[in-house]
């Protein structure tokens, strides 16, 4: 046999029909099986890049959910009502922590559903520390005014602050259709003559002037007007701790007031601060009025050195 007989011979799939048949199924499913065990193990090494990219957002959404706890115990305040709201909301933070932690596999919709609770969550605490804030520098105006911080330049920026915040308040009331309107309202000082001093070494007094205008619907009788006077240091004239008077939910100082009888029509009033002596700042001044826990008017005057 020549050597081409051989070759063909040798690389045959056998020598009848039978087993040529059965080598050649052989193959198949070897190719077939094979071709099993390489899907199989691609599909597997795309399920772990998967699942690690899973576990990878579970481990993310596990850490937003404990930055919250801690912010959660970060935040204090004396308010019952708002406390108990703070208790409850962080208990269902700890409760979806803790879901999410017994969860041994999250699909893709467990991932965005966790997702939005915790952005419902987040937003929901950023509200409360929104009014955390916000009773904590109520808090802060009260006890600065109880208190009469004046000593500093610091404690004196602090109050002018809180007649700011003060201000803010009353302006929201102002449209009341029964408050009473200072109009005309003008301060100057004035000296022992009762004329007025432009210099604050010669004045001796603050003349606070204006009127009541004419208000049918304001209820009548007897009233009292309140005044705060504001330094240029921004330090409240005051004679004592106690001068204070009820504003909002509020005890604030004032520097001087006056009993009225209001008719219902325009009504002229004067109010004076006596300074005792001791002579004046030079600068800008400003002066609120309130009546029925309103701020009526507000205006501005300068004393020259």
């Amino acid at each position: 046999m020549d050597e081409f007989g051989q070759k063909k011979k040798r690389f045959s799939l056998g020598e009848t029909d039978k087993d040529r048949r059965n080598n050649l199924i052989i193959i198949m499913l070897s190719v077939l099986l094979t071709i099993v065990v390489v899907v199989f193990v691609v599909q597997h090494n795309e399920n772990q890049k998967v699942l690690q990219v899973l576990n990878l957002e579970k481990a993310s959404i596990q850490t937003d959910l404990s930055t919250l706890m801690v912010n959660y115990d970060s935040l204090h305040t004396t308010n019952t009502t708002l406390k108990t709201e703070m208790e409850m909301s962080q208990a269902k933070v700890k409760d979806l922590l803790d879901e999410i932690q017994q969860v041994k596999q999250v699909s893709y919709g467990q991932i965005a559903q966790y997702r939005q609770e915790v952005t419902t969550l987040r937003d929901i605490m950023k509200n409360y520390i929104v009014q955390v804030d916000s009773l904590n520098r109520r808090n802060q105006i009260l006890m600065a005014e109880n208190v009469q911080v004046k000593d500093s330049f610091a404690q004196s920026v602090s109050k002018n602050q809180v007649l700011q915040k003060e201000k803010a308040h009353l302006q929201e009331k102002i449209k009341v259709a029964a408050q009473l309107e200072a109009t005309g309202l003008v301060a100057i000082g004035i000296n022992r003559r009762g004329k007025e001093a432009e210099s604050a070494r010669r004045a001796e007094q603050i003349k606070v002037s204006f009127v009541l205008s004419r208000n049918v619907t304001a209820p009548r009788g007897n009233k009292v007007i309140y005044v705060r006077i504001l330094e240029p240091n921004q330090v409240l004239f005051q004679k004592s701790p106690d001068d204070l008077f009820a504003f909002e939910d509020l005890k604030i100082p004032y520097s001087a007031k006056r009993e009225i009888t209001f008719e219902g029509n325009d009504l002229p009033v004067n109010i004076f601060w006596d300074n005792q002596g001791k002579e004046f700042l030079s600068g800008e001044y400003t002066v609120d009025v309130f009546a029925d826990g309103n701020n009526i008017g507000t205006t501005k005057f300068t004393m020259k050195r």
